[in-house]
C-alpha cells in the first residue's frame, strides 16, 4: 500500500516501524548515543522507520538527531503527520529521509516493514492493502441508526457500526453511500447533509479509507437486510459506550459539527 506525503528531507530507506503515539522531543525523549527511546513504549530508533505525530521541545533536539547520526544510531527515516522546525532541521543536517503530511500515524503498526522514498514523498507499507469504503450516519430525531454486525462478518465482527460498505468499481463515494443505505436499510436518501474528509482505520493487514456522510430521515423502522443482525436508534452519548467500529463516535461528532 502506497501513501503520498510531502518531502522534508530527501533520501530513501527501508526498515521496520517503531512508533511513538505522542509528540516527541528528541531532547530527553531519545538517547543521542544509543538510540534508546525514553518515552512511550520504549524501543530503539537505530535503523528503524521512526513514526510519531510531530516534534516538540527545545531546538537542541535537532542536535540530538545529529548526535544519533554521529554514533551510527540514527533512524533510517522519519514519518510525521505534521513536521515542525526542530525535527525537520535535525533530519536535514543528519541526512535522515523524512516525510510528513501522512493522514494519521494510526495507519502504522510497530514492526510494519516500510519503504520511504522521501525524494518523491512516498511511503509504502508492505503487506497492507488499501480498501475504500463509505460510512453513513442516518439521523432521526437526534438519534443515530446503529447496525449490529454478526460475529461471522469478515470486517469488525460483532461490532456496532453506521451504515457502511465498500465502494464498488466506477462508483463515487456518494453513489456508494446511497446504494449501501438502500441495500442495508431500505431508506432512500438524496444529497448528504454533511460529509467529512476520509478517515483511515487499520484492521490487521487492511487499511480502510472511509468516506463519512450524514443523512437525515423520517423512516423510524428501517428494513435491515441479512448483512446485519439488528439495529438500534442510539443517542450520540450512547454511541461512546457501545462496542463500535473504530472512529465511529469521532465521525458522528465531527459530522454533527458541520
Amino acid at each position: 500500500m502506497i501513501l503520498k506525503g510531502r518531502t522534508i528531507s530527501g533520501g530513501k530507506a527501508k526498515g521496520e516501524v517503531v512508533k511513538i503515539d505522542e509528540p516527541l522531543s528528541f531532547l530527553g525523549g531519545v538517547d543521542g548515543a544509543t538510540g534508546e527511546i525514553r518515552v512511550g513504549n520504549g524501543g530503539n530508533v537505530a535503523g528503524r522507520i521512526l513514526v510519531f505525530p510531530k516534534g516538540k521541545g527545545s531546538t537542541v533536539g535537532s542536535f540530538v538527531m545529529y548526535d544519533l547520526m554521529v554514533h551510527g544510531k540514527a533512524p533510517a527515516a522519519v514519518i510525521n503527520e505534521s513536521a515542525e522546525t526542530i525535527v525537520a532541521t535535525g533530519a536535514v543536517i543528519s541526512s535522515i529521509p523524512m516525510v510528513d503530511r501522512i493522514p494519521t500515524i494510526d495507519i502504522f503498526r510497530d514492526g510494519d516493514v516500510v519503504s520511504v522514498d522521501a525524494d518523491e514523498g512516498v511511503v509504502e507499507i508492505e503487506g497492507v492493502e488499501l480498501k475504500e469504503a463509505v460510512s453513513s450516519a442516518i439521523m432521526m430525531n437526534d438519534k443515530v441508526l446503529m447496525l449490529k454486525r454478526p460475529d461471522s462478518c469478515r470486517s469488525f465482527p460483532g461490532r456496532w457500526s453506521l451504515v457502511a460498505g465498500k465502494i464498488e468499481a466506477g462508483e463515487t463515494p456518494v453513489e456508494a453511500a446511497r446504494r449501501e443505505i438502500f441495500e442495508e436499510t431500505s431508506i432512500d436518501v438524496g444529497t448528504p447533509d454533511a460529509a467529512l474528509r476520509p478517515i483511515y482505520v487499520r484492521e490487521d493487514a487492511v487499511l480502510w479509507k472511509v468516506h463519512p456522510f450524514l443523512y437525515r430521515t423520517n423512516m423510524a423502522k428501517p428494513v435491515i437486510n441479512d448483512e446485519n443482525e439488528g439495529f438500534q436508534w442510539a443517542s450520540v452519548e450512547d454511541i461512546g459506550g457501545m462496542n463500535t467500529v473504530p472512529e465511529t463516535e469521532y465521525a458522528v461528532n465531527e459530522l454533527l459539527r458541520k
